[in-house]
């Protein structure tokens, strides 16, 4: 039998207080969600200030990229690009750039998803929190 490395809680407030710490800097108002590798919430901030519809686009985010093993980005490029089928899929609700997987040996361990400001700036701060548990 496989055995596989997963997050732990002391990984997940790493991951939460790097993200936030990179937000703080740009002083960017957003929500912050670190998901396991089934999409299950772990833990959570939303920042002062954040929009309402941050808070569940950030889990939702982090969800699609821990369900489909890669950063949300690449689904909501296949919508542009024109495969539009991928708004069915089950399950996968926030296609939209701001969530990185979080791998480890090749094993994916979970997801950080953001909102509250541009796609590329939450995609900016869930990867510094990624950063915060990950070997360089």
């Amino acid at each position: 039998m496989q055995q596989k490395p997963y997050l732990e809680h002391a990984d997940v407030q790493k991951i939460l207080e790097a993200a936030r710490a990179e937000a703080w800097t740009h002083h960017w108002a957003v929500s912050i969600a670190v998901v396991d590798d089934g999409g299950h919430l772990l833990g959570y901030f939303r920042l002062d200030g954040a929009p309402a519809l941050s808070a569940e686009m950030a889990i939702a985010k982090a969800r699609t990229s821990a369900l489909g093993k890669r950063e949300s980005r690449h689904y909501e490029e296949m919508i542009n690009q024109g495969r539009v089928a991928f708004l069915s899929a089950p399950k996968l609700d926030g296609m939209l750039e701001g969530a990185v997987p979080i791998t480890l040996h090749h094993h994916i361990l979970g997801a950080v998803g953001v909102s509250g400001v541009k796609s590329n700036e939450d995609a900016q701060i869930a990867r510094a929190g990624v950063a915060a548990v990950t070997p360089v």
